[in-house]
């Protein structure tokens, strides 16, 4: 595979960045018309940026470093948005000084604060819906009721704002198209409560679209056929509709490249060691977050269960469990699958340990192919699948 002939000091992220220009025109294929909006929070590598602003790709941001560094690298306030519902004053003040007027909210607090600090905003709001299905469910910490929607639309309207639009979120790595259904359905039950007092006319479809990890998931085709259908039959022509992909756009177009550290035998378990853990690169996987592993060993070793853990010293920095590996040797590399987003993203330095550079594929002189990649969770044992869910 391409990503075992890279010769860079690890940890270190390999970004296809084809990969991810091929992601959002596939995206905008299966759904066209629908204004996208990169989630800049799942990786906002300067090259990534700059890639899918080349597309013509808006801008989700939730922080002034991350409106400052849109903006720096040459994106548009108006291509860009803000979806977090809440927002300090200050970062409210720069949006509204930089021009950036589409932004969430979802409580009488957050009017007040945009009404004071980002007068003559476009205003949509965030409303619960069903999660089921998801690897994160995201409802709870933001959004409100269906059923409470238009008495804050009016709210927001009677504080000299612009309510324009309803968002929701179907909840990360979601596996449910019907939840794409269910939402769209609560935003067109609003629309009709506000007729003929506020209008309605963008509907943003959050993020939540999947990849591929430990387990199936539905297509993007399918899910568009689900999105595609609920606008048609719900909403007029005219209503705008625009989406923030994040993980789906980069998630499996990079691949962490790691080092084996040190091995021992413990009396639970066989334990694996790399350069790369929880704090410094796989935070998501303490919420059991599953990535494929590859691996550049002879096909003929003998391969055992393991626990894979980090550099550092906390007990918390165990990544992986009952792991269906060949034996690997100190200095060996690693390879963790799908590991575009949220990755560096979430990186700090913990016990001075750094993030992971990162490398992208047009820096790399390929040379033959070699190594032999780790069966698919699939393939392996039923025993060890049943660990993983």
């Amino acid at each position: 595979m391409w990503y075992k002939n890279a010769d860079f000091p690890t940890p270190f992220l390999l970004v296809d960045l084809e990969k991810v220009r091929a992601k959002f025109n596939a995206l905008q294929g299966e759904l066209p018309g629908v204004s996208l909006f990169y989630a800049l929070k799942a990786n906002p590598a300067a090259r990534i940026v700059a890639a899918l602003l080349d597309e013509a790709c808006g801008m989700e941001v939730t922080s002034p470093a991350e409106l400052s560094q849109v903006l720096d690298q040459g994106g548009a306030p108006a291509g860009i948005i803000s979806s977090n519902p809440i927002k300090t004053p200050a970062f409210l003040s720069l949006l509204h000084e930089q021009g950036v007027r589409r932004l969430a909210f979802d409580s009488t607090v957050e009017v007040d604060k945009i009404a004071r600090w980002a007068p003559g905003s476009e205003l949509y709001l965030r409303i619960q819906t069903d999660n089921t299905g998801a690897a994160w469910p995201l409802s709870h910490k933001f959004g409100v009721p269906a059923g409470d929607a238009p008495a804050l639309l009016r709210y927001a309207a009677n504080r000299g704002l612009h309510p324009i639009g309803l968002t929701f979120h179907v909840g990360s790595q979601c596996q449910n198209p019907q939840n794409w259904s269910t939402a769209l359905q609560s935003c067109a039950d609003i629309i009709a409560a506000v007729a003929g007092e506020i209008e309605i006319k963008m509907i943003n479809l959050g993020g939540g679209l999947p990849i591929q990890h430990n387990w199936h998931v539905p297509g993007l085709a399918e899910i568009a056929q689900v999105i595609r259908r609920s606008m048609t039959e719900l909403f007029d022509p005219a209503i705008e509709f625009c989406m923030e992909p994040g993980r789906f756009l980069v998630g499996d177009a990079a691949v962490l490249v790691t080092q084996v550290i040190g091995r021992a035998d413990r009396p639970d378990a066989q334990w694996l060691y790399l350069d790369a853990g929880v704090f410094n690169g796989l935070m998501e996987t303490i919420e059991q977050f599953y990535y494929p592993l590859d691996f550049d060993v002879e096909a003929t070793r003998r391969k055992s269960h393991y626990t894979i853990a980090g550099p550092s010293c906390d007990s918390v920095d165990k990544m992986f469990v009952r792991r269906y590996l060949p034996e690997l040797a100190v200095g060996e590399k690693l390879f963790v699958l799908d590991a575009g987003a949220y990755t560096n993203a979430y990186a700090g330095h913990f016990n001075g340990f750094p993030p992971p550079m990162i490398y992208y594929t047009d820096e790399l002189t390929l040379g033959p192919q070699t190594g032999q990649e780790l069966t698919t969770p699939f393939e392996q044992p039923e025993a060890v699948v049943q660990t993983l869910r």
